[in-house]
C-alpha cells in the first residue's frame, strides 16, 4: 500500500536592513539568510486551516513589536530591532486560505476591495473583471476614450487609487 505524503513549507527571508545598512538582494536571497519558520505535514493541503498554523508566527512577531535593544557591531551602537509581517508569496486562492478572504465573486480581488469594477456576466453569473485595467492608464491615453473596444460603451474616468506609503503599510 502506498501512502502519499506532503509537507509545507514556510520559509522567512531576514529584512534587508542589518544595523541600519541595506543589504543587497544578492545576499538577502541567500539560503544563509533564509529560515524555515514551519513544517506542516500531511497528506494533503492544509485548506482553510491554515490561518491557524500562521497565529504562532504572528503571536511571535507581535512579541517583537516593542523591539529588542541590540548593539550593532560597525560603531558598536545601541539600536532598537523590531519584526514585521511585510508580505507573503503566493497566488490567489493561497492567499485567501491564509488570510480567510473570499476569492470568488466580485469582491474576489482582495487589493481592489471595494473599489473594485466587477461585475457578473449576464448568462453564467460569473464574475468578471474586464476593462477595471483602463483607470490604471495616464489621464490622456487613448484608451481612455475608446468606447468600442472595452465594455458598456463608456469613458474611463476613474483614477486609481493611491500607491500606500510605507507609513500607511506599516501602521
Amino acid at each position: 500500500v502506498c501512502t502519499t505524503r506532503a509537507v509545507w513549507l514556510y520559509v522567512f527571508l531576514s529584512a534587508r536592513y542589518t544595523y541600519g545598512v541595506q543589504s543587497p538582494p544578492k545576499i538577502c536571497m541567500s539560503s544563509e539568510y533564509m529560515f524555515l519558520v514551519m513544517v506542516i505535514p500531511g497528506p494533503s493541503n492544509p485548506k482553510c486551516i491554515i490561518d491557524i498554523y500562521l497565529e504562532s508566527l504572528f503571536e511571535e512577531l507581535q512579541m517583537w513589536h516593542m523591539g529588542i535593544l541590540t548593539r550593532g557591531n560597525a560603531k558598536n551602537k545601541k539600536s532598537t530591532i523590531r519584526t514585521a509581517f511585510m508580505w507573503t508569496v503566493n497566488d490567489l486562492p493561497a492567499f485567501g486560505m491564509a488570510f480567510r478572504w473570499s476569492t470568488t465573486g466580485v469582491m474576489g480581488y482582495p487589493i481592489c476591495m471595494k473599489d473594485t469594477r466587477a461585475f457578473y456576466l449576464e448568462n453564467s453569473r460569473k464574475a468578471c473583471y474586464f476593462d477595471s485595467h483602463r483607470q490604471f492608464l495616464p489621464p490622456d491615453h487613448p484608451y481612455r476614450r475608446n468606447k468600442k473596444a472595452f465594455t458598456k460603451n463608456r469613458v474611463e474616468r476613474k483614477v486609481a487609487r493611491p500607491r500606500l506609503t510605507g507609513e500607511q503599510i506599516r501602521n
